[in-house]
């Protein structure tokens, strides 16, 4: 769903639309309960003025139905729902409030490594907005894209399996990397069983694939875990870069994480990276970063689709899309 970094005038009118985008754009296909949920939630004016009472930032369904998971022990029907806000909406506010929307899909990596292959070698990673790190595992994961096998570094850890579409570079090795270190605002540590429960809270009902890779993950991540900091994108990247070791090409990634920021601090984000001497890969919905929404181009309206997808990018250059989910990556052709 394309993310404008817009408002509206009429809170109440914002959350129901937004919650019916989340079921038509996101949930649909792949979760039909948050589907099903998010659609009688939009249609509930008692939870639209509920919704609508939480900060902007606050109000997103993945954060909102994560938390109900997170009380209720698993994921609400409407019902569940209802009765939660009816009897403990200050519990839900709390838990809301101290959250935040930190989804940690390590299959990820697997749209990304084609771009982060072709960098030099060795690499030195940095992601922005990187929850418990395990997105930052290239190495360790083994990766299976329609036949096309790379072994990765953990045999325990998950292979992540993706669908190539059109000319997509497959490397034909793992990329060396020599340093890695995360930057968050509030970190989530693999260690931490509290913060794997938020984890596992942030899967969406249906989708238990995901919930299998992520729980590998966990303990491949548990097993030598990566050093995250806790900071803001905005001031304390330079500060991270600078930590970087001599000789190893300095890379700043992301994915899906900048439609929660507003939109003149991505601004702020993408003027800093550009003037770090790094390379810059992302994958967000269009719109998010500017040159990339549905209309910037011929070629990318052209490839864009209802899919629920993101664009990736190359120092802010569109050069494919991708699943949000990590399912299956795509070059023009």
């Amino acid at each position: 769903m394309p993310d404008t970094g817009q408002g509206d005038d009429d809170p109440m009118a914002a959350a129901v639309r937004e919650y019916q985008q989340f079921a038509r754009w996101e949930a649909r296909g792949r979760s039909p309960a948050y589907e099903s949920l998010a659609e009688a939630v939009a249609c509930d004016p008692g939870l639209v003025e509920f919704i609508a009472s939480l900060p902007p930032a606050k109000q997103q369904p993945q954060l909102v139905f994560g938390a109900a998971r997170y009380l209720l022990g698993r994921p609400p029907d409407i019902v569940e729902f209802r009765a939660l806000i009816g009897r403990s909406s200050a519990d839900l506010t709390r838990v809301i409030m101290a959250r935040r929307t930190q989804t940690n899909e390590p299959a990820r990596c697997a749209v990304l490594l084609p771009a982060l292959a072709q960098l030099p070698q060795p690499l030195a990673l940095i992601e922005v907005g990187a929850s418990a790190g395990l997105t930052l595992l290239f190495d360790r994961y083994s990766y299976d894209y329609a036949g096309h096998f790379l072994a990765g570094a953990d045999p325990g850890a998950p292979t992540l399996r993706c669908e190539p579409r059109g000319p997509v570079p497959l490397p034909s090795r793992l990329p060396r990397i020599a340093w890695r270190a995360g930057l968050d605002l509030n970190p989530l540590d693999v260690t931490n069983d509290d913060d794997v429960r938020w984890l596992s809270c942030l899967v969406w009902p249906g989708e238990s694939d995901r919930a299998q890779r992520l729980a590998a993950a966990i303990a491949a991540a548990r097993r030598d875990p990566p050093a995250l900091f806790r900071g803001d994108l905005r001031t304390d990247l330079p500060g991270l870069v600078s930590q970087a070791p001599p000789g190893a090409h300095v890379v700043i990634y992301h994915s899906s994480v900048l439609y929660q920021v507003p939109a003149r601090q991505r601004e702020q984000f993408a003027a800093a990276v550009r003037a770090l001497n790094a390379s810059w890969l992302s994958s967000e919905a269009p719109g998010v970063l500017p040159g990339t929404s549905r209309a910037s181009s011929d070629e990318l309206s052209d490839e864009l689709s209802d899919e629920l997808e993101c664009v990736l990018t190359r120092d802010g250059e569109a050069i494919g899309f991708a699943d949000s989910h990590g399912t299956w990556v795509r070059w023009p052709a």
